[in-house]
């Protein structure tokens, strides 16, 4: 027949060429259908963009955490600092109202905290200094005392000059010279940042007090209006909840004070006005050790007098201690802080957990502010009259006491009341 059939051109490889396209356009090639890739397939171009930008936010995480990690204690002192100056604020504010400047009026409150602790460290230093004096002075007494009564009671024959020289011989006392001569540079350092962090948290204080009207004004300017009503609220609520705080610690370090300057006396101790402020101002505004701190010199002072009037002391320590932490410091705080007496105990350990001493003074006003803040969101109903919610079941039945009464009656062989009634 005339008819001619064409052939498809092949390449170089042998395999049919693909037509072009009439407008001179290829075709899109399909993939193979055994779903291999082919070799020139190309990446997508945002997987280097996403690549990149995952790096970018890991190195930047990484760098804020070192930051944060590295300036942990500088927000530290800034939050305590904080707390400061909510606490002085009330004091401030009453001295600005009057006429003074609010710059001057916080540099007399700082002025009188500072001269009233100047003058108590300068007193109790000059005391505990001539008690250490009369303790070395009076020690071999001590020691020979201590001696008579073991020789006595444990029918022994020790001497005072075997004990010293046993002493003086022993390696436990000549490790811990060798290791104190060795800590004094640590002594030292530790010391020295002290009173850097005290003079940090200071300046930032005044600077929070001095200034906490612009601070707020700054605050503010950066937030509409709605949010700035809440945030000066907040505010108010804090200072107020801060300075019931301080007002119960101090209403609590005056009970406590009062109480051991009765017992001080009462045992003759030397310099009992003194150790009485001292043992309710430390037991109160250090936290976690203050107990033991406020409670050590004064038995050591009382050692003196008697070395059995520092066991009543510490035996008087303990005692008021637990009935401040159980009984006293609850009321106080649930009046003035408003909180839970146990809210407030949890918090104490949470914020012990979470910042150490910092936390455990700064936790009760931190929630007390928190919750007073939260309160005004808190949407509350009307309480049903049902019995269960005032402590009793509705219904119930008779107690126990009556229902095992009237078992012992239907027992076998029991008779009924004196009365003949069933």
């Amino acid at each position: 027949m005339g008819e001619t059939c064409s052939v498809a051109p092949t390449d170089e490889t042998g395999q049919a060429a693909q037509h072009a396209s009439p407008f001179g356009t290829t075709p899109p090639t399909r993939p193979p259908a055994d779903g291999t890739a082919r070799p020139n397939a190309r990446m997508p171009r945002w997987l280097p963009r996403a690549m990149v930008l995952a790096l970018a936010l890991f190195a930047v995480f990484q760098l804020g955490s070192w930051a944060f990690h590295q300036l942990t204690g500088l927000l530290i002192n800034i939050l305590i600092a904080f707390f400061l100056a909510l606490a002085i604020e009330p004091a401030v504010s009453w001295m600005a109202a009057r006429g003074l400047r609010r710059g001057l009026a916080t540099a007399i409150v700082f002025l009188g905290v500072i001269i009233a602790a100047a003058g108590f460290v300068t007193l109790l230093g000059s005391m505990l200094a001539g008690q250490i004096i009369k303790i070395v002075e009076d020690f071999p007494a001590y020691l020979d005392s201590v001696i008579n009564w073991i020789n006595i009671h444990f029918h022994t024959d020790l001497k005072r000059v075997d004990v010293q020289e046993g002493l003086l011989r022993s390696d436990w006392l000549r490790n811990y010279v060798q290791n104190s001569a060795t800590g004094v540079l640590d002594v030292s350092a530790q010391v020295l940042g002290g009173l850097f962090q005290l003079l940090t948290i200071t300046l930032f204080s005044f600077y929070f007090a001095a200034d906490g009207p612009r601070l707020r004004r700054a605050l503010c300017s950066v937030l509409p209006p709605a949010k700035q009503a809440e945030v000066l609220r907040a505010w108010e609520i804090a200072v107020n909840k801060t300075g019931g705080y301080i007002y119960s610690r101090g209403l609590m370090a005056l009970i406590s004070g009062v109480a051991h300057y009765v017992l001080l006396e009462f045992l003759n101790v030397p310099y009992a006005p003194v150790l009485a402020v001292w043992v309710g101002l430390v037991s109160q505004f250090i936290p976690t050790i203050g107990t033991y701190l406020a409670g050590a010199l004064p038995m050591l002072i009382a050692f003196t007098v008697d070395p059995w009037y520092a066991l009543w002391v510490l035996i008087f320590v303990v005692v008021y201690q637990q009935f401040e932490n159980y009984v006293l410091q609850p009321k106080l705080t649930a009046k003035t802080v408003d909180i839970h007496p146990a809210v407030a105990f949890g918090s104490v350990i949470a914020g012990t957990a979470l910042l150490g001493a910092v936390g455990a003074l700064i936790a009760i006003p931190a929630v007390a502010t928190l919750q007073a803040f939260l309160g005004a969101y808190v949407k509350r109903y009307d309480v049903t009259d049902d019995p269960r919610v005032h402590g009793h079941r509705r219904g119930a039945g008779p107690g126990l006491l009556t229902r095992a009464r009237g078992l012992w009656a239907r027992r076998p062989g029991a008779q009924g009341p004196a009365d003949g009634s069933s």
